[in-house]
């Protein structure tokens, strides 16, 4: 292990443990233990975004096409997703192509139709007969909310993201599937924040670790040492970071919302070699490193999904326990940089929401 991996480990470490800090007294101040890297340092793996330019909404994909093992854990009480039945481990198909994650709530799931021809056009898929046949899982997540509900990502919108896939660290903040994300929903939308699309990498020895995750909450992005609110419900106001956990304990419950207008999605992708078990129990896992940074997670409003992915580049076995440790590690950090690289959104006719830089 290099002096490179080596610091990017305690850094896993640190944030794992919850030790990660501030650099200052502002909530919006850089955590020391925030890890570098991107989900595209994973051998085998490309990524690419398609944002909207008619209002704030995406899609991305993340690409594996030479395959890879897959795995799903959906934990949020309102998802919407596509081909996660394909990757419980008792089903046949054990090799994913690419995985889509979108804004637009339900119509957004159409955006993976454009993900599979650009794959079918390359002919990249499983063996089926006389052709094959791409297996595309998908995720969406709700901003409809935001701008004009008519507008959402289509089969055309997945196939450009297609185009624009690359080895290079992806964009982050208000870009793709994390375009129009918001969070800190649970007080409504006129109190609540941006959201956005953040990524993060660790190396350990010969196997890297990543993840991707478009941070669309009900819930604050919280710092997990300290409890503040980086991006979360606002204050009456709209001035402050109001707390929800801090707010429900002095008794104020929030007016009734409706099911689905929230939702955290992303991948974690490594090249160590899976099972299809194995990756479901990373995606399970790394649900953890949610947990540690969105406060609350995993509620009815939310649809929660994770995908784990192994390329096998490295031929390096798994450790589920190390991988599973390193996952969350890595999906706390991408969460946290979405919403430090997110920008705010003023859109005609709404309430303008600040982005965690907005407020300072």
């Amino acid at each position: 292990m290099n002096r490179r991996d080596f610091a990017l480990m305690a850094s896993a470490g640190a944030l794992a443990a919850g030790t990660s800090r501030l650099t200052s007294a502002q909530t919006t101040a850089m955590p020391d233990a925030l890890l570098g890297g991107a989900i595209t340092d994973v051998p085998g793996v490309k990524v690419g975004h398609f944002t909207d330019t008619r209002r704030p909404t995406g899609c991305t994909v993340v690409m594996t096409e030479s395959g890879a093992v897959g795995g799903v854990d959906v934990r949020g009480s309102a998802p919407g997703t596509r081909e996660t039945d394909l990757l419980n481990p008792m089903n046949l198909v054990d090799q994913v192509h690419a995985v889509l994650l979108s804004g637009g709530s339900a119509f957004g799931l159409d955006a993976a139709g454009g993900v599979v021809k650009w794959l079918e056009e390359r002919q990249i898929g499983w063996p089926a007969g006389p052709t094959r046949v791409p297996i595309v899982p998908a995720a969406i997540l709700f901003d409809l909310a935001v701008g004009d509900h008519r507008i959402r990502p289509d089969a055309q919108a997945g196939y450009k993201a297609c185009d624009a896939a690359s080895t290079q660290a992806p964009a982050e903040g208000s870009v793709g599937a994390g375009a129009g994300a918001t969070v800190g929903k649970f007080f409504g939308m006129a109190r609540a924040m941006a959201g956005g699309i953040g990524t993060a990498a660790v190396k350990v020895g010969k196997v890297t670790v990543g993840a991707l995750i478009a941070v669309n909450a009900v819930g604050d992005v919280i710092d997990p040492r300290s409890g503040k609110v980086i991006a979360g419900a606002r204050t009456a106001d709209g001035k402050s970071r109001q707390g929800i956990t801090a707010s429900l304990l002095r008794g104020e419950i929030p007016p009734s919302l409706q099911a689905g207008m929230a939702t955290t999605i992303g991948v974690i992708a490594t090249d160590a070699v899976l099972t299809k078990a194995q990756a479901q129990k990373v995606a399970q896992m790394a649900h953890d490193g949610l947990a540690r940074v969105i406060d609350p997670i995993h509620t009815q409003w939310d649809g929660d999904t994770l995908f784990a992915l192994g390329t096998g580049k490295s031929g390096v076995p798994g450790n589920l326990i190390a991988l599973g440790t390193i996952a969350a590690a890595v999906t706390a950090s991408a969460v946290l940089r979405a919403v430090l690289a997110a920008k705010g959104h003023q859109l005609p006719g709404m309430t303008p929401i600040p982005s965690a830089r907005d407020l300072g």
